[in-house]
């Protein structure tokens, strides 16, 4: 059996361990070729003197010396910097990619993997939400596979094999996250740490602060529209505390499938990596006696205006969707710290879609301008109203 090689962009992430631990189970099957980190040069050699890819990048490039001296001696070649990712994404053995970047980071390497026709495990949603007509146009330009790597869009997709074209409307569902049920009087208080604090699911710190505020079930809903091709009324966000069925599809018919199981990113993972087989594994299997009531709510826009967002700037298109996406990563970035408060994440992300000029046909360097411009309004109201409650 040939081997499938595969570069995993941000491997010490929580998707990128879960998706060692993916290959770790079928070696027979899949092997590394890159593996790639920010700033966790520990971890990074532990899992380069494990997998002995051909090629590591850290990309804080403070970290380079470590990790070169670390493997001093092995047939890794060791990089540095942001430009390495988009260098080692285009090696010829490469057959797949695993973008599990988190945010606009993810953008450049993906489209440069895209160009040298390696198909694309997808978990950084934010490239499709800040360029996703570039991205798919580049994915049909040169024949590439865009597999979704998020539980929900993998659900979709696996819901979708075999009939594609008759789609009414899809489903995704969220959690609800830690304060699902809350009012604005109690999410004017929360912390940091209660915001981590994800009831199902183990994701790292961006995601979880996404999570709890349902941005990122708006960033879900814009990757949607890409992915699947959908219009805006065709996607719908139902609340599902269980977060057993990761979401539906609703055919012309009426009839509704679901992708059921267990919340667990490994299962999306290796569908992604196996595609278009499934292999068997050995993973827990969901059992319908542990899960006697699956329920359903609406999701509160009033308290969570994060989504509201997110279908507004898909509605205006252009530019808003990474108006969006920037000012939230540096409002995510400031409650993290303490400088935000959790509702003030939204206001700020409102108003920095509102002072941003929409560009109704963006290019690549319209995309990097305005995602530089929306951080620098977004850090300057952060400054300015200085939102401290810790």
């Amino acid at each position: 059996m040939i081997k499938k090689k595969i570069a995993i962009l941000g491997s010490t992430g929580s998707v990128g361990t879960q998706a060692l631990s993916v290959i770790r189970a079928f070696p027979d099957r899949f092997q590394v070729q890159v593996l790639t980190a920010a700033n966790n040069a520990d971890l990074l050699i532990e899992q380069a003197l494990e997998f002995l890819p051909t090629h590591v990048v850290i990309t804080g490039e403070t970290h380079y010396r470590k990790v070169k001296e670390a493997l001093q001696g092995s047939a890794v070649t060791v990089l540095a910097g942001e430009k390495a990712l988009c260098e080692v994404v285009q090696l010829p053995a490469v057959d797949l990619v695993l973008t599990a970047l988190v945010g606009f980071a993810g953008l450049a390497p993906t489209l440069a993997a895209i160009e040298a026709g390696k198909n694309i495990a997808l978990a950084n949603k934010e490239t499709l939400v800040v360029a996703g007509e570039l991205v798919m146009s580049y994915a049909e330009q040169y024949r590439v596979d865009i597999l979704p790597v998020d539980s929900e869009h993998s659900a979709i997709f696996q819901c979708l094999l075999g009939e594609k074209d008759s789609i009414e409307k899809v489903i995704l569902t969220a959690s609800g996250g830690p304060f699902r049920g809350k009012d604005r009087s109690y999410l004017e208080k929360v912390t940091p740490s209660q915001a981590l604090k994800h009831p199902n699911w183990n994701m790292g710190q961006k995601i979880s602060i996404d999570s709890a505020s349902l941005m990122n079930k708006g960033l879900e809903v814009i990757e949607a529209h890409w992915l699947f091709g959908l219009e805006m009324r065709q996607i719908d966000v139902i609340i599902h505390p269980q977060s057993v069925i990761h979401s539906m599809v609703q055919f012309v018919d009426g009839s509704i499938k679901a992708q059921m199981g267990l919340p667990d990113m490994k299962l999306p993972i290796q569908v992604a990596f196996s595609y278009p087989d499934r292999i068997k594994n050995s993973f827990e299997r969901f059992n319908f006696m542990e899960y006697p009531e699956l329920t359903f709510e609406k999701p509160d826009l009033a308290a969570f205006a994060n989504l509201a967002l997110a279908y507004e700037a898909l509605n205006e298109g252009g530019v808003k969707p990474c108006v969006l996406n920037a000012a939230n990563e540096v409002v995510v970035a400031a409650f993290l710290k303490g400088d935000l408060g959790f509702l003030n994440m939204s206001d700020i992300v409102g108003e920095t879609m509102v002072k941003i000029k929409n560009i109704a046909d963006p290019k690549l360097n319209d995309l990097f301008e305005v995602d530089h411009h929306s951080r620098r309004i977004a850090e300057e109201m952060v400054f300015k109203k200085n939102y401290h409650i810790l």
